[in-house]
């Protein structure tokens, strides 16, 4: 006899599914003895009221809040937002980068009353983002890591991201001078121009002070596989690797790994050093309780994405607080850690830049001629999709 599935539903799923059947029921017997015309839509959106008067801001993550990496860093940020008075937070882990998130997305609007959402994966962005914000043009929509383009998006999208490449470059430094082989490791989930930029200012970081240093870069092919982060690790410990790094969601097997195989490590998006203690470098970490901090109380002045009052485009480094450097573990010399803090100065100054040619591809093609240098504003730099000599990897067609 065949069972039927189970069907597995978020607690938003059976509590949307509660309030529609409560509000078909309110709205007859409102039909019974009113003409007001009042609907079910109506009864739901009456059944929904909080009643308050907090701004509700909604974050969607695609993990879980302690994975030690991407989604933890913004639940911290989140946790800073709901400390100022007039936020209320509500909050949704491990929603997929499918038509999930945008169940997860209408749900906070229609239940919990929110007018900002901050969905925090890559992957909510197109289509899942650009359908709502059509769909409900008077909320707010902040996406991590996209480019707004004021010719096709909606004017009530806005995107955030950092120049944390910044702090990739002095963990670079620190690396190059640290390694006894010259041999590092990237393991990173897709190559995607953020991903791209991040191995490409690590290893020119790392050849600025080492220039022997080589970077092997392996692409697991998605955020979080634990699985292939552990076997990436292992195989470059296997090949005299020295020193390893990642941009993937949860770094967190990677740096156990690395510890446990006696190699250093350098982290990613929040401190890691509780998991790898002995061989933990540094790390580059973002500091999104600093932007979000910022974000709330330019909502709350009542300005918004679309009067122009908020920017659709913010991007920051470490002078505007959007990235910030992981101390230095017990493996990093006094020197070495002069070297790195001087050249961090310069970058928070603006005295410096990474992308200043003549810079190659690991092909031999010069991307960046001798005359050319790119700020880190610059819009080139957030469309990278090229890998600079020096790694040994390549870009999947």
């Amino acid at each position: 006899m065949n069972q039927r599935p189970f069907l597995s539903l978020s607690r938003r799923q059976v509590v949307r599914g509660l309030l529609a059947s409560t509000a078909f029921g309110v709205a007859r017997l409102a039909a019974g003895c009113s003409s007001s015309g009042d609907t079910a839509d109506d009864a739901a959106k009456d059944a929904a009221s909080t009643g308050g008067d907090d701004l509700v801001v909604g974050f969607i993550y695609v993990g879980p809040k302690d994975d030690y990496g991407y989604n933890q860093s913004h639940a911290i940020g989140a946790a800073a937002m709901a400390k100022i008075p007039g936020i209320k937070i509500v909050e949704e882990a491990n929603v997929p980068e499918t038509n999930a998130v945008q169940e997860t997305m209408r749900s906070m609007i229609e239940l919990d009353g929110a007018k900002i959402l901050f969905p925090t994966s890559f992957g909510y962005f197109d289509p899942h983002i650009l359908q709502l914000a059509e769909e409900f043009p008077e909320v707010q929509f902040f996406h991590c890591g996209s480019v707004y383009d004021e010719k096709v998006h909606p004017s009530n999208v806005g995107s955030y991201f950092g120049y944390i490449d910044e702090a990739q470059y002095i963990a670079g430094i620190v690396a190059g001078e640290t390694t006894k082989t010259d041999k590092l490791g990237f393991i990173a989930a897709k190559p995607i121009p953020q991903v791209l930029r991040n191995i490409n200012s690590f290893t020119l970081g790392a050849r600025s002070v080492n220039p022997k240093a080589t970077v092997q870069v392996i692409f697991t092919g998605d955020w979080s596989l634990p699985v292939k982060e552990s076997e990436a690790t292992n195989s470059m410990a296997d090949q005299s690797i020295d020193v390893v790094t990642c941009h993937v969601d949860s770094p967190k097997v990677i740096m156990e790994t690395a510890e446990k195989r006696g190699i250093y490590c350098s982290g990613y998006h929040t401190d890691q050093a509780p998991l790898a203690p002995k061989g933990y470098l540094t790390g580059a970490e973002w500091d999104w309780s600093s932007v979000y901090t910022q974000y709330a109380k330019d909502l709350l002045g009542g300005k918004t994405l679309m009067d122009g009052g908020i920017p659709h485009l913010l991007r920051g480094g470490f002078s505007d607080r959007f990235c910030t450097l992981s101390a230095y573990g017990p493996a990093v010399s006094e020197k070495v850690q002069a070297d790195a803090n001087a050249v961090k100065e310069k970058l928070i100054a603006n005295e410096m830049a990474i992308y200043q040619g003549e810079i190659k591809d690991n092909t031999g093609k010069v991307q960046i001629p001798s005359d050319k240098k790119y700020d880190q504003k610059a819009i080139e730099l957030e469309q990278m999709d090229w890998l600079v000599d020096g790694v040994d990897g390549k870009v999947a067609g």
